[in-house]
């Protein structure tokens, strides 16, 4: 099936390279002195300031279809060579002796698995992506300041200042960046944020068909991320390194890392 046609006409094309950077310091009123983005109605403003994004994930209703990996590369444009992922799924499987194997079935390992499935106790799945923390490591490292964090919690790249140095792509714990081929600059998951200034969901939130992924405003009472996170044990990756992820996961089995 051909990836456009996989989001049925849903697809909002995102601005390149720096133009992505320019939405998201308009939006927040720096640089440029403009007024900020319209909201999805076009009626008003978007304010930056009135909302703070993040995102769960529900292992238990992850059922590795990869759809979100294919619309991700569609709606931002991510290159189709393997290994260029802005997010992706992991395959974890435990067996009884407690070997644990992690593939990426975002790379189509669907059935590589060589161990007895008699000896196997649990197989699930783990969607990953940049957690966009609160104390970003990449935000620190950078030497010119082009990855930055928006005043509604999204961590962007502006391509136009990045010199490829790799800092942010190296400082980053969850391997969530990549060198874009082309542009040779870093690039990793926005949250899609040429959507959400425009009241629309991430891609990969409107394509999941088991809504294993829940998007939402940490700042609003009724967003169903702030049900999710109230109603479930919730862990983050590698919380023992203090950046703060906004991606949370509920029924996290403790051999993800």
């Amino acid at each position: 099936m051909n990836k456009r046609e996989f989001l049925k006409g849903a697809i909002v094309f995102f601005p390149a390279g720096g133009a992505l950077a320019a939405l998201a310091r308009q939006a927040m009123g720096k640089e440029t002195g403009s007024a900020p983005a319209k909201d999805a109605n076009g009626k008003k403003g978007y304010d930056p300031a009135s909302h703070f994004y993040g995102m769960g994930v529900d292992i238990d209703k992850c059922i590795g279809c990869n759809r979100c990996a294919v619309a991700c590369k569609a709606e931002n444009d991510v290159p189709d060579e393997p290994f260029y992922f802005r997010t992706w799924v992991e395959r974890y499987t435990i067996a009884r002796d407690g070997e644990v194997v992690v593939e990426n079935i975002s790379l189509g390992a669907r059935e590589t698995t060589t161990q007895d499935a008699r000896e196997i106790i649990r197989t699930f799945f783990v969607p990953k992506l940049c957690n966009h923390c609160q104390n970003p490591p990449c935000v620190q490292v950078c030497p010119v300041n082009a990855t930055f964090t928006t005043a509604d919690g999204a961590v962007i790249v502006d391509a136009e200042r990045c010199i490829g140095c790799r800092y942010c792509i190296q400082a980053c714990p969850y391997g969530a960046r990549y060198l874009h081929p082309t542009t040779k600059t870093a690039d990793k998951c926005t949250f899609c944020y040429h959507r959400l200034v425009k009241g629309l969901q991430p891609a990969c939130v409107e394509v999941c068909p088991t809504q294993a992924r829940i998007f939402g405003d940490l700042k609003s009472r009724a967003s169903r991320l702030v049900r999710f996170r109230r109603l479930n044990k919730i862990h983050v990756l590698k919380p023992q390194l203090n950046t703060e992820p906004k991606v949370y996961y509920a029924n996290l089995d403790g051999e993800v890392r």
